[in-house]
């Protein structure tokens, strides 16, 4: 791309990769978040509380449980080291 190119294409460019790497940024995050196992243990902990102070019934308790599990199952091994297995 030659000087003329690169004088009008970077007003436009510029905000794009910006906004790019904010996207990836928020991506990265919230993925991180999904498997953080810290967040689904608390939820898990406020499910029981819903449970005990009669918020929800014991159907939606173990449907909710069960999804909760597996998440924790499933970001416990991703951040397990590959030289390692489970107990």
């Amino acid at each position: 791309m030659g000087v003329l190119g690169s004088s009008f294409g970077l007003p436009l460019m510029g905000p794009l990769r910006g906004l790019t790497w904010l996207a990836q940024q928020i991506a990265e995050a919230a993925s991180r978040e999904m498997v953080d196992p810290a967040r689904i243990e608390a939820e898990l902990l406020a499910l029981e509380r819903e449970l005990e102070g009669g918020k929800i019934d014991e159907a939606t308790y173990e449907a909710r449980e069960t999804v909760l599990l597996e998440q924790l199952k499933t970001a416990q091994a991703l951040r397990m080291p590959a030289d390692e297995t489970p107990p």
